[in-house]
């Protein structure tokens, strides 16, 4: 439920960033999302074509470029996209990572008209 607090306020920055554009219509919103933040593509579309009815955004086309999860050996350095449960760093063979990508919300671009 949590996708509809997030699409609202996807909606409001498009609006602004619309207003401010002195634009007459939203077509598209670019969002780049981390493969581990639990933003469900689905529901947002679905929420956003609820809440932007009888707003300039109405039919916009939501874009969602998914980005892979990503960690970095604490022990070597060494970057990685784990696979699965499969964390171990595969140069040196540790299980001491941290995230450094793949949990990104954010919204990239709008086009407008």
């Amino acid at each position: 439920m949590h996708e509809l607090s997030i699409t609202q306020e996807i909606l409001n920055i498009a609006l602004d960033k619309a207003k401010e554009a002195e634009a007459n219509r939203v077509l598209q919103i670019n969002l780049v999302i981390g493969e581990i933040s639990s933003v469900v593509d689905d529901c947002v579309q679905y929420y956003f074509d609820f809440i932007s009815k009888d707003t300039i955004a109405h039919g916009a086309k939501l874009n969602f470029r998914r980005i892979p999860l990503q960690v970095k050996c604490r022990i070597c350095g060494h970057e990685f996209s784990p696979s699965g449960e499969h964390w171990k760093c595969p140069v040196c063979q540790q299980w001491d990572a941290e995230i450094i990508g793949g949990n990104e919300f954010y919204m990239e671009s709008i086009e407008v008209e």
